[in-house]
């Protein structure tokens, strides 16, 4: 926390003297003895926001808060700074706490063809919405809860650089030397008594450890697609069973990375007044079949559909899955009524019952896996006024959701929204677990400045 509030107080002292020197948004103009100009350019803007979520099963004010958010940019000819730091109070889960994030923060050069960026980025490669599965590098903080879902992303430090051989063709390529988790805390949940969680057991700190990434991309006017590799940790992890007993009952997880290589394809191809929009990733991962919280290898894919009519942009997709290997769990059976009949079922059960656990939140539960979503969305009043609508169902777990957003530009400073996001599922599934925590109504309102 320090450092962060170290790296703000920095921010604002460089943003401050440019500022009084010259004034906000504007150009530092200085001359060399060789007369030769250089220009320095700062910009700082930002927003207060009040947001408040509430209204779920376990929580009726799950997050409630006031937030201030300060961005920064300062560049020079070919070098720039960005930071994006955030600081909220307010209440989490019931618990009242104030949170300081470093959102983004990293320097930059931009070259005629190549550019290099280094620090904590968010970068979210794929061309399909709200599912992408090509994007194995930025982790999502899921019980950050807003009416905005780009606050879940959060960034990672990085060096990453951009080679562009044309105007229509560009390399990436990322280098993440630490492993950064998602955060999803199903601690929140109603646990039986005796289950319980452990911290996550992150990979060391070495170079074997870390993760790269590339990006072959191709932008024409008719088409625009690209290939990418991924070799690292998922941000997305499963969970370990570290220890058990029936008598007492005593069950302990541990959210446990695992490491995977990913090819991917997308593609953005407009037909008239269609867009047609696809993209696809081949997981492959190692002990899956001595570890649970290792996924299968799997292809995961999605086709999406964009059309406009009567000023409503509508988007259909389709989300699918195909896990390689797949194996049927057999459910143990109880073998007698005697108390070590009973303890010997309840043994047999918690590893069976974990390891189904690992499959939900990879979608694995069977070979394949088969979802749609809908989203629908319109301007009124001279784009002042935005409604948003849509909805998802999974047919292999049967769950869905459905989710509603209305935000209202009242000036070009201020603005406000409300809405509803509600999850279902059939009973122990993941989204009739998490609805009991994240399903509400959300409102908010942001001044910009």
């Amino acid at each position: 926390m320090v450092k962060i509030i170290q790296l703000f107080l920095l921010l604002f002292f460089i943003s401050s003297t440019s500022i009084f020197g010259q004034g906000l948004f504007s150009s530092a103009t200085t001359k060399s003895d060789s007369t030769q100009t250089k220009r320095a350019k700062v910009e700082i803007n930002g927003y207060v926001r009040g947001s408040g979520y509430g209204g779920a099963k376990n929580y009726d004010l799950t997050n409630v808060f006031g937030e201030f958010a300060l961005k920064s940019k300062f560049s020079s000819e070919n070098t720039f700074l960005f930071a994006d730091f955030r600081v909220r109070e307010g209440v989490f889960y019931n618990q009242r706490d104030i949170q300081f994030q470093l959102k983004e923060a990293y320097i930059g050069y931009k070259g005629e063809s190549l550019d290099v960026y280094a620090g904590n980025q968010i970068v979210s490669w794929g061309r399909t919405d709200g599912f992408n599965p090509t994007n194995s590098i930025t982790p999502n903080d899921y019980f950050l809860l807003t009416y905005e879902p780009d606050d879940q992303k959060m960034s990672n430090f990085m060096v990453r650089t951009k080679y562009r051989l044309n105007n229509s063709i560009d390399i990436d390529l990322i280098a993440i030397p630490f492993y950064l988790s998602s955060i999803y805390r199903y601690d929140l949940f109603n646990i039986q008594p005796g289950v319980s969680y452990s911290e996550i057991d992150l990979p060391s700190s070495s170079i074997k450890n870390g993760s790269v990434a590339a990006r072959l991309n191709f932008e024409f006017p008719a088409l625009g697609f690209s290939t990418s590799y991924f070799n690292g940790y998922d941000p997305y992890y499963g969970f370990q069973l570290k220890e058990y007993s029936v008598i007492p009952l005593s069950i302990n997880y541990a959210p446990a990375p695992y490491r995977k290589q990913a090819a991917g394809l997308d593609f953005t191809l407009p037909v008239r007044s269609w867009i047609i929009r696809g993209e696809a990733a081949y997981n492959i991962t190692n002990d899956y079949e001595q570890e649970m919280y290792i996924p299968n290898p799997d292809i995961y894919y999605v086709a999406g559909l964009e059309k406009s009519f009567f000023d409503i942009t509508a988007i259909v997709q389709y989300i699918g899955k195909y896990t390689f290997n797949f194996k049927e769990l057999t459910k143990p059976s109880l073998g007698g009524f005697t108390q070590e009949d009973f303890i010997q079922y309840g043994m047999e059960m918690i590893p069976y019952e974990s390891e189904m656990y690992n499959r939900k939140i990879f979608n694995q539960q069977e070979e394949t896996n088969h979802a749609v979503m809908l989203s629908l969305s319109r301007s009124f009043l001279y784009e002042t006024l935005r409604t948003e609508l849509s909805g998802y169902y999974n047919f292999t777990s049967e769950e869905y959701f459905l989710h509603g957003r209305l935000e209202w530009n009242i000036s070009d400073n201020l603005s406000t929204n409300v809405g509803a996001h509600y999850m279902f599922g059939p009973e122990n599934s993941l989204y009739n677990m998490s609805g009991n925590v994240l399903n509400g109504v959300f409102a908010g309102m942001e001044v910009n400045f």
